[in-house]
Parts: C-alpha cells; structure tokens; sequence
C-alpha cells in the first residue's frame, strides 16, 4: 500500500503522517475541541514512530476516526468532567491518543486492543472495525459477532474500543495514585500471570472479573473499575451470581468467587472516593447514558463545525 502511494495521492486527508499533509478539517476540530480544552493530542495518520513495529497494522480511516474522536470525547472524557470536573480531566487524563486502523494479533489467540505508556500515551487499535460496531453490521472480517440489538452492539463498542480506555485511563492514576496494598492481598495467592489466557478455569469462580485480571493485581484492579463502570447494574449482578458458586483462596482466608469480587470492588470504591472524589456508580450511570445516546444516534459523530 505504502509503495502504491505517489505524491499526488497525497492529499489533505492523507492518512499517512509526513511533511506534505496538510491541515484538515478534522485536523481543526481536534484542536477546538481536544487541544485547547484539555491539552490533548488524538493523531490518526499512521505515524511509524508511534507505532509498535513487532505488530502487523495500517492506518485508521479518516471518517471513522472523526467518528472515534467523537465518541471517546462525549462518552469518557465528558463523562469525567461531570462526575469531576473538568480540571481532573485536564490533569489526569493522558496527553496523547493515537488510532490505528487495526487490532494488534497475539500468537496465542488474543488481540491487543491498546496500551497505555508511561502515563502519556494511550494507543487505539480497530479503528477500522468502529462502523460495524456502532451500527450492528457491516461486511468487515470480524462483522459477524456483532448483532443489532442495543445491548449487544454496547458491549461490542466497550470490549473493543471504550473499556479499554478506561482500564488504561485506571493504570495512570494508579501511576499517581497506589494501589492500595489489601487489594493485593485479597486473591494474591492465585494470580497467575501469563497463563491467563490458555487457563480453563472460570475466572469469576475464583474471584476475578475477567480472565486477564488474573495476570497482576495491577490489572486486576483495572480490569474491576473498566468493566464496572462500563456494564450496567443487571450483568454485574449477574456476574456475581455466577461466581458465588465457586471458592476463591486468598491469602488470609477462603472466599467465594462473588465475596471476593465484592471486597475488592470495595477497595475500588473507596480509592476512586479517598483519592480522586469520584462515586463510581455515578461515573457508571454517566458512561452507560452516554453510550446509548451515541448507538441510538443522538450523537453526530461526523460534525466537524468549530464553534
């Protein structure tokens, strides 16, 4: 693809960074509306220096990553400025946002959906996929795990694109902030690190949320606060139910998967509280609000008006 590109093909909605693009109108609304209120650079021509090269990837789309910077403003940094204001957003939230078009392939069967560096940075991958997520079709290679029902199309737009910013987004407050030393201790003794994503036992039964969280108590506790805040009330429920019926050994005592889950939502809670004036179940209800004005179409996600 980079060979097929001549100089002409260069135009100003080039999607490859370099001396000859020129500004865009999403260009100029980046800078309205993430620049100047928050500080915050979202790049989205494919940049090799931001780039991980151990990775296969292509540049993100241009009129799917307007849609991205639209949805990531409106439904998690707006939605920290409500419960925070917008001084904590400004401060916290980090500097840098970079897109790629596609997801970054694991030879064991997962995929990277975006990290988080040093507290500044945090990558986006799929860029390219957003389309078939928010509007429940689409001929792309992955279109066919998505479905058309509210429900369905939220959970595909949080597990692919916005838990992962908030699980990030958590990793650089715990940067500022530490992670409370009883939270380590509640499962500390069943972590088992890299094993976490060929292991076939049930995570929920044996105390954690998700399968990942099982790999550190570091994304353990970003693993509790994303998926909480971006899940409704029902599946959390639901989540616990499944997991009261299995045991979870901790390091001082035995617990069922639901105890342990729970006191260690807890020790989220009030670290969220203590630390940052946060209510998490405030910030939930903001997030998931949010979401369903964005998939019933509440939302331009195309308008680049710079007011």
């Amino acid at each position: 693809m980079f060979a097929s590109c001549s100089e002409d093909d260069l135009d100003d909605k080039s999607v490859i960074a370099g001396s000859t693009t020129t500004e865009t109108p999403f260009d100029k609304w980046l800078t309205s509306n993430y620049v100047e209120p928050y500080n915050i650079q979202f790049l989205w021509r494919y940049n090799h220096n931001e780039t991980d090269q151990q990775y296969y990837n292509i540049p993100a789309d241009y009129n799917q990553a307007v849609e991205l910077a639209h949805i990531v403003k409106y439904t998690c940094m707006e939605a920290y400025d409500h419960v925070a204001g917008v001084d904590f957003t400004r401060t916290y939230f980090p500097k840098m946002l970079y897109a790629t078009g596609e997801f970054e392939y694991e030879n064991n069967g997962t995929m990277i959906l975006g990290t988080a560096e040093g507290g500044k940075k945090i990558f986006l991958a799929g860029t390219n996929h957003l389309d078939a997520v928010i509007t429940g079709n689409g001929d792309d290679m992955i279109s066919s795990r998505y479905v058309a029902d509210l429900a369905s199309r939220r959970y595909y737009l949080n597990e692919f694109y916005l838990k992962t910013i908030h699980h990030e987004f958590t990793h650089i407050m715990n940067q500022t902030k530490d992670i409370p030393t009883d939270f380590r201790q509640v499962t500390g003794s069943t972590y088992i690190s890299d094993s976490w994503s060929t292991t076939k036992e049930e995570p929920l039964t044996h105390g954690y949320i998700t399968a990942y969280s099982r790999s550190s108590y570091t994304e353990d506790f970003a693993e509790m606060l994303s998926t909480y805040v971006t899940n409704t009330p029902e599946q959390w429920q639901e989540w616990l139910k499944e997991a009261g019926t299995g045991v979870a050994s901790g390091n001082s005592s035995e617990l069922t998967g639901a105890a342990a889950i729970q006191q260690k939502l807890e020790i989220v809670r009030n670290y969220m509280k203590q630390n940052f004036d946060i209510d998490i179940d405030e910030l939930r209800d903001e997030i998931l609000r949010r979401e369903d004005d964005v998939l019933k179409g509440y939302v331009n996600l195309t308008d680049l008006t710079v007011k």
